[in-house]
């Protein structure tokens, strides 16, 4: 009653049913392995951020790469701005998607060592070439507070760094270009401001970073691996209900002949 498994059709769906199951299962364990990277950036970035701040030159100097472990943490900072360096990143988008520009100025330290600050989002200008009119800083000597980041890459950001563009406009933040520019040490990386808050609220601040949702990752993976529990389990199902549907047509073929009445 089974030898139609050995039927082309029955051929071919086992061997998909097969081919199904390890594939189903490495999906669940991908997924998986998933959940546990986010949810562990989630936890480093909690850190990070919960953090008590620290004078910026403990964690970077000229030249250094922003770990992932420093990623985000608080820092602070005593000098004042140098307005006359400061430039614009193009293409970034506010908390309501909207287009404009990141003010990247220049934060000259006590010991005249530079640091990067991204003050926050301005709108953008009337044309692309144009210079958007920035509010500015305080004037002087302050202190300021901000998250930690590192350079951006186009490998990271997937941003193009372009070339051509219009004077004091840049794609990326990144402390080596911004040092060839301004020819002085500028420490590594840069910080996203958060204090002291901006009069009129712009440039406006740019809010701290968001969970990845991990439970969703975590709930994927659970499913492929049902998937793959179901696939044996259909395929049984499809067996018997095969074996059923030519039964009854076998059964029903030899009907006629067993109700022939014996000849005289």
């Amino acid at each position: 009653m089974y030898r139609f498994l050995l039927s082309r059709q029955w051929v071919i769906l086992t061997l998909v049913a097969l081919l199904l199951i390890p594939t189903m299962i490495r999906l669940g364990f991908w997924q998986m392995h998933r959940y546990e990277e986010r949810t562990a950036r989630n936890q480093l970035v909690a850190e990070a951020l919960n953090a008590k701040p620290v004078p910026v030159e403990n964690l970077t100097s000229p030249g250094h790469t922003v770990t992932t472990d420093e990623r985000y943490r608080s820092v602070t900072a005593k000098g004042r701005f140098d307005t006359d360096d400061e430039v614009v990143v193009r293409r970034r988008t506010n908390s309501d998607d909207e287009v404009g520009y990141h003010v990247l100025t220049p934060f000259v330290l006590e010991d005249g060592k530079v640091l990067l600050v991204n003050r926050g989002w301005i709108p953008g200008a009337p044309t692309q070439t144009a210079f958007p009119k920035i509010p500015a800083p305080p004037r002087g000597e302050i202190t300021v507070t901000g998250r930690l980041m590192p350079d951006e890459t186009t490998e990271a950001s997937g941003i193009k760094n372009l070339e051509g563009l219009p004077d004091r406009q840049i794609m990326l933040i990144n402390s080596e270009q911004e040092a060839r520019r301004l020819g002085e040490q500028v420490l590594g990386g840069y910080i996203v401001q958060t204090a002291p808050a901006p009069k009129g609220n712009s440039p406006e601040l740019i809010g701290k970073p968001g969970d990845e949702d991990a439970a969703l990752n975590y709930a994927y993976a659970i499913q492929w691996w049902l998937f793959a529990a179901g696939v044996p389990v259909g395929w049984v199902i499809l067996v018997r209900r095969e074996r059923r549907d030519r039964a009854e047509a076998a059964a029903k073929t030899d009907a006629p002949e067993a109700a022939e009445p014996a000849s005289v």
